[in-house]
This record gives structure tokens, C-alpha cells and sequence, in this order.
């Protein structure tokens, strides 16, 4: 239980409800000036999450290791990894956070040496870290900011975090691998619409499947497979929310002739069915 809710003196929390972004996207961010033993966990997240420590001291559990970590550093949770983390009872946490995933989320974290058997972040000196805490500070102190704009900023993190990592990784031995990445996801954004199959990517790219399929993992962070249909699921929902298409007009817009199929496959991916996010999420002019 937090027992800083509601008081901004110690907590600030912010929810990021804009879903158009593939390469970058926010989920959730905030402030916290944690109690003695405050602790959250276990838990596993759906995206990346990372903690910088302003103060104070505590730990994170974590493959069934565990990570002090004090200020002047913070930790990153990668999708999926179960984690607790425990705030110091002579000395607890302040610290900022960001929740965060996407096409250059994988990237950004892979360049910083973060990973879920490395999660600890140690900047190469103290100026480098204020740095990046400024950054998170502004996204959660412009919260009400267009989301274009909070976005672009979280970019700026991005790239700090990779800059100011005592951690960080050349990128240089990535440009061939940027360049297959770039003409397969080019392709799929003028493809989306029609049945293209992960052969057909691959072949634009002038690689076989097995080779482009653990390339574009590597680059990506899932498959060439999975990364498509969250594609047409992030195209299915704007056009949800931004025309009165029906369903099944938006289920063949990307690519799918059967509209169960569509509806499940949305479902499995956004929590809810089709109907239902459009009951929540139609912009306002589109309303009657």
C-alpha cells in the first residue's frame, strides 16, 4: 500500500494515455519520496521500467540476486522479469521513474548495458546523472504537455540514459544491422494494410527468414511476427478512435478478411474488444 498517495509533497504520479507512438511510448511516470521499507513487489511489468535514485538507499530483488542501489544510480525492470524493490529504513528512496516501451526502447536500454541479468544503472560521473534526472523531472513536472511534445522528451531521456551510462555499448557494429532493421520496418509501414508475409520482409531486405528473424529480434526486442500485429493493433485503434469506420472496415484495413479473427486478435492485445475501446476512447468531435 503507498501511504503517500494524494500528497504531492511526496508523491507524483502520471498515467501517459496516447497510444499512436511505435518508436517511443510512455505508460506511466512520476516522483516518489518513499517511506522507511516502503517496498513494491513481486511484480512483473508489461514494459520497461526504470527507477533513478535522488537520494537514499535500498535494494532490488531480482534474479534471485540482490542489488544495492543508492543515489547517483537507479535500475531498470525489462518487460516480463519479476522484481521487488525495497526502499531503506534508516535512509529511504527518493527517486523518479518512467515506464516505457517501443521500437527504440530495446535500443536505447541495450546501448545504456542495461538488461534484466545487468539491471543496476551507474552514471559515468555526477553531472552525467543530473542530467538525466532533469530529464525525467521535466516529464513528470509537464505532465499536462501536448503528448508530441512529452514524447519528444522522452527521446531526450533515452538518449541520456544511453550517453551518461558508465555501462554504455559502441554502437557503431549496429549501422548494417540499423540499415536491415530501417527497410523492414518501412516496409511494413506500407504494407500493414495487405497479407504480407515475414518471408516476404525478409526478402526486401535480402536476408532469409531464420537470419532476418533473430536480426530483427535482436535490433527490436520480440519477432518479426509479434512486432506486425502490434503494428495493425496500433493502426486498429486509432482508427477506432479518430473515424465512425466500422469494424469490419477497420478489421480489413489491416489486413484482416474475418472479423472474429480481427476482434480476438485486438482483444488479445489492447485487454479489450474492439466495441469496447472505441465506447472509451472516440474523440470527442466524433461523438453524437
Amino acid at each position: 500500500m503507498n501511504t503517500n498517495a494524494g500528497d504531492p509533497t511526496k508523491l507524483k504520479f502520471h498515467v501517459f494515455r496516447d497510444e499512436r507512438f511505435i518508436d517511443l511510448n510512455l505508460y506511466q511516470f512520476g516522483w516518489e519520496r518513499t517511506a522507511p521499507a516502503h517496498s513494491y513487489g513481486p511484480h512483473a511489468r508489461n514494459h520497461y521500467l526504470f527507477h533513478y535514485i535522488i537520494a537514499g538507499r535500498g535494494v532490488l530483488l531480482a534474479n534471485d540476486t540482490e542489488y544495492p542501489v543508492t543515489a547517483g544510480q537507479g535500475f531498470l525492470v525489462v518487460p516480463g522479469q519479476i522484481t521487488t524493490y525495497r526502499s531503506d529504513e534508516q535512509d529511504p528512496w527518493e527517486y523518479t521513474w518512467l515506464e516505457f516501451d517501443g521500437l527504440r526502447a530495446h535500443e536505447g536500454v541495450n546501448l545504456a548495458g542495461l538488461s534484466a541479468s545487468q539491471p543496476v544503472y551507474t552514471a559515468q560521473n555526477s553531472e552525467a546523472g543530473r542530467l538525466l534526472q532533469e530529464e525525467m523531472l521535466y516529464i513528470v513536472n509537464h505532465s499536462s504537455a501536448s503528448p508530441v511534445h512529452l514524447i519528444a522528451h522522452g527521446f531526450l531521456f533515452l538518449d541520456q540514459l544511453a550517453q551518461s551510462s558508465a555501462h554504455r555499448r559502441p554502437d557503431s557494429e549496429h549501422r548494417l544491422r540499423d540499415f536491415y532493421i530501417r527497410e523492414a520496418l518501412t516496409f511494413i509501414d506500407q504494407n500493414y494494410q495487405r497479407d504480407i508475409s515475414i518471408e516476404e520482409i525478409a526478402e526486401v531486405c535480402g536476408l532469409n527468414r531464420s537470419y532476418f528473424g533473430k536480426v530483427f529480434r535482436d535490433a527490436v526486442g520480440e519477432s518479426p511476427q509479434t512486432y506486425l500485429l502490434h503494428y495493425r493493433m496500433v493502426r486498429a485503434a486509432q482508427l477506432l478512435k479518430e473515424t465512425r469506420l466500422s469494424i469490419g472496415e477497420i478489421a480489413g484495413m489491416v489486413s484482416y478478411t474475418n472479423q472474429l479473427h480481427f476482434s480476438r486478435a485486438f482483444k488479445n492485445v489492447h485487454g479489450v474488444s474492439p466495441r469496447e475501446y472505441r465506447s472509451t476512447h472516440l474523440l470527442d468531435s466524433h461523438k453524437k
